[in-house]
């Protein structure tokens, strides 16, 4: 259940908001031909939020969506790429995922918490998606 909902957190949030790729070959890309050396950006937010890929309810929080696993998960199975897709695929993925994994585990252990009062969800893009007000959060010791 913690991998269900970190990757729909990952899905509505991914650390990178989008790619650039560059094409090494002239290639037929649905209708169109892209020339060798045409940069492409690929815009993980909108591929991560198409209700085409996802469903109409793509813009809320549903972590049961990945409950047969991130393939099946959505209409197309490169439609999830928080950490990018292939051979460019982030280095440090598996890494992150443990970690975040044994974070939550050890604060879950430790304190319940809530975001406080004075959250407004506001998520914004410089370089990096972030909570553009920050994200505060009332911790209590258990």
């Amino acid at each position: 259940m913690l991998g269900m909902i970190l990757n729909e957190s990952l899905r509505l949030y991914p650390p990178a908001v989008a790619t650039i790729r560059r094409a090494k070959v002239d290639v037929q890309l649905g209708g169109c031909m892209i020339p060798r050396g045409t940069e492409l950006l690929v815009p993980i937010v909108a591929v991560h939020h198409d209700i085409g890929l996802w469903g109409p309810d793509a813009n809320e929080f549903n972590p049961t969506r990945f409950a047969q696993g991130a393939l099946h998960a959505t209409k197309h199975p490169m439609a999830f790429m928080p950490f990018g897709l292939g051979t460019r695929r982030c280095i440090g993925q598996n890494l992150a995922i443990l970690q975040a994994k044994l974070a939550i585990a050890m604060i879950l252990q430790r304190f319940s918490f809530d975001l406080s009062p004075s959250y407004q969800h506001a998520p914004t893009v410089l370089m990096l998606l972030y909570p553009q007000y920050g994200a505060p959060i009332i911790f209590r010791k258990l």
